[in-house]
């Protein structure tokens, strides 16, 4: 039977016994207690040209997506919002073919934070942990909970981003190679198919989309990632709770967050494996795309 212990509610930034960088290195030894799923630590204090030094760039392996993270003591201000988004700018210029998110962690998030990021909702993904550093007994536990998660942008935004710049498809065949491209392409005959439109590739650095006529229609579209062999397709106009219970019954990686929206993660083998099924996601989503 579990039993209660009074504790104390202490603030680091005040505390002579505790510092920043003892902070950096607890959340370092299990960078998972921020409550971003299964991440990684890839640097800390990292050179950021003339923003500073970035506390710690984690990675999730799993959906291709870094995190730039900025830990202060304290509470939150003006300066310390703009340079979390800095350093989350400079990454996904540097590394555009993964997501950024930018993330800041803080003993105290204002409420002037929140009402500032509402109003760049939808244009910056970035998430706000705050922590409770609470005494119990003689021991401290640390706890984090997230406040404000934005990583998913508005739809409007990510169907009209640039995607990094246009580029060709000799851009596309050169990194991420044939087997995957030859996915993309048969993506692109189902699509035709199910649209009965002259659909065809959207070339941009960051993915590739889908235009009809010269307008943009992406109802799907392709990252292909060859470091791991796969490709993620991203469904619009689908049924994504439905569709992620009947993909992940075939073995196949899924994650919906909206109604309508869902991105698979392929390999060759999984396209040649399921690709009824696959094709079927791919007819719904292009057959329900807006003219």
């Amino acid at each position: 039977m579990l039993t209660y212990i009074p504790h104390e509610k202490i603030n680091l930034k005040h505390h002579p016994g505790f510092n920043e960088a003892w902070l950096h290195d607890r959340i370092a030894e299990n960078p998972a207690v921020l409550g971003l799923g299964d991440v990684r630590v890839i640097d800390r204090e990292r050179a950021s040209g003339a923003a500073g030094r970035l506390d710690m760039l984690l990675f999730d392996e799993d959906n291709g997506r870094r995190y730039e993270v900025e830990i202060m003591l304290g509470q939150t201000d003006p300066g310390h919002i703009i340079r979390t988004i800095e350093y989350w700018d400079v990454e996904r210029r540097r590394y555009p073919a993964y997501e950024h998110v930018a993330v800041i962690v803080a003993e105290d998030i204002t409420t002037r934070f929140l009402n500032v990021m509402a109003l760049l909702s939808g244009s910056i993904p970035i998430v706000a942990v705050q922590l409770d550093a609470l005494r119990v007994g003689e021991h401290v536990v640390l706890n984090f909970v997230q406040v404000l998660d934005q990583t998913d942008l508005r739809v409007d935004d990510t169907a009209e981003d640039s995607g990094g710049g246009q580029v060709d498809r000799g851009f596309w065949d050169q990194r991420a190679g044939r087997a995957l491209m030859e996915i993309c392409d048969q993506v692109l005959a189902v699509v035709r198919e199910a649209s009965g439109q002259p659909t065809e590739f959207n070339y941009l650095r960051w993915y590739i989309g889908l235009r009809t006529n010269g307008v943009v229609r992406n109802s799907v579209t392709m990252s292909p990632k060859p470091t791991k062999g796969v490709i993620q397709l991203h469904f619009r106009n689908i049924d994504g709770a439905s569709w992620k219970e009947r993909l992940e019954e075939a073995g196949i990686a899924v994650q919906s967050k909206h109604k309508r929206r869902m991105r698979a993660t392929l390999g060759a083998d999984d396209f040649t494996k399921h690709r009824e099924l696959i094709c079927q996601a791919v007819r719904e989503a292009a057959g329900g795309a807006e003219e």
